[in-house]
């Protein structure tokens, strides 16, 4: 136990190594040259026009979480497809021994195991139908979120105002206005 733990203290003081370490080399190299242009705000390129105190759109945030959230939902499906492609293979029924044995290694990850790790047809076949029952109900998990996100207008980058109805000159028609 006391190994696991050094090796765990060394591999956090290496991570905050590679951290300051640049940091601090930058630190002392760069050069300090501090002028009126280079303090003044700016964003992409163009001088700010008013105070930079403004409230932004809650949209950017919710489109922002919502790209992460498939983005990273998304990243989940390439080791599924790794396993799954692997034990679609094993369940063909006229693969040979070794590619059978060679196949088995690489989807349990067990170098050498030898006859009893190598994964039948029959078994590889379960593991191929779990698999896709496992990735449809995950993707209909996705599907679900996505469709409450759609429904609730969380996708509409324009929502409508309210229910009164536009009239000319951008006013509120009923307002007493008669032309």
């Amino acid at each position: 136990m006391t190994n696991l733990l050094n090796h765990f203290l060394l591999f956090v003081l290496a991570g905050i190594g590679m951290l300051l370490v640049p940091l601090l080399i930058g630190r002392f190299l760069r050069p300090s040259l501090p002028s009126e242009a280079k303090d003044s705000i700016y964003e992409c390129g163009e001088p700010t026009i008013g105070s930079s105190y403004i409230q932004f759109d809650l949209r950017f945030y919710t489109v922002a979480l919502l790209f992460i959230i498939f983005d990273v939902e998304i990243a989940f499906f390439f080791p599924w497809a790794l396993v799954y492609g692997n034990a679609m293979q094993l369940a063909d029924q006229g693969l040979t021994g070794s590619a059978r044995e060679v196949l088995s290694e690489r989807l349990l990850t067990a170098p050498g195991g030898g006859a009893e790790t190598v994964i039948t047809a029959a078994n590889a076949q379960t593991l191929g139908l779990t698999g896709f029952c496992d990735i449809l109900i995950f993707f209909g998990v996705l599907m679900v979120g996505f469709a409450y996100v759609w429904k609730r207008g969380d996708l509409d980058w324009v929502r409508a105002v309210g229910s009164a109805e536009i009239g000319r000159g951008g006013e509120a028609s009923g307002s007493g206005d008669s032309a």
